[in-house]
């Protein structure tokens, strides 16, 4: 996949977040404003990078703070040698070309019974359909998550092309946020 040429190069502790679900091996890093202000957006945003030289591809999140963080999995710690705590090099290249978002279930089902939804959904921007997919599984309960996709197959029968009123940096919402760091 091509990138844009704007690099980011910083150094950053790996932090392990004070609740991690059922899954404890992963880590994170909040990427310092300098570098998210590089990228090509404040919502998320794929990228391509290497942590101490090992390459990998990821998908940004935003913090709520103007800036993003960024998932760690425990098979790219053990692939570039580092575990929580380390304070690692990070270099960060927005990709050209978003890729397509995964298309959770539920709302596979809703727009294959929504026709005219799927069809605006067909014609819209891979971003556009990154941020539906983002409004629609950043809701906390899943009576509100059932709601956006009903809502979503509304508007988008009805031509929308963009989920409206939906802020996907978090910033003016403070809907999203980077994990609590443990201890901190």
């Amino acid at each position: 996949m091509t990138t844009n040429d704007v690099k980011s190069r910083f150094e950053a502790k790996l932090l392990r977040p004070a609740k991690p679900g059922n899954d404890t091996s992963w880590a994170f890093v909040v990427l310092p404003r300098a570098a998210s202000e590089q990228l090509p957006r404040r919502g998320r945003t794929t990228v391509e990078g290497a942590i101490n030289g090992h390459h990998f591809q990821a998908t940004l999140e935003p913090d709520g703070q103007l800036s993003h963080w960024l998932q760690v999995s425990k098979a790219l710690l053990e692939a570039a040698g580092v575990a929580i705590g380390d304070t690692v090099a990070l270099e960060l290249t927005p990709v050209k070309k978003e890729p397509e978002p995964d298309i959770p279930e539920d709302f596979q089902e809703a727009l294959a019974a929504t026709p005219e939804a799927l069809e605006v959904w067909k014609n819209t921007t891979t971003i556009a359909r990154v941020d539906w997919i983002h409004w629609i599984t950043s809701a906390k309960q899943l009576k509100t998550r059932a709601k956006r996709i009903g809502d979503a197959c509304d508007m988008l029968a009805s031509g929308k092309k963009q989920v409206c009123c939906f802020d996907s940096s978090g910033y003016y919402s403070k809907a999203f946020r980077a994990p609590e760091a443990e201890n901190s």
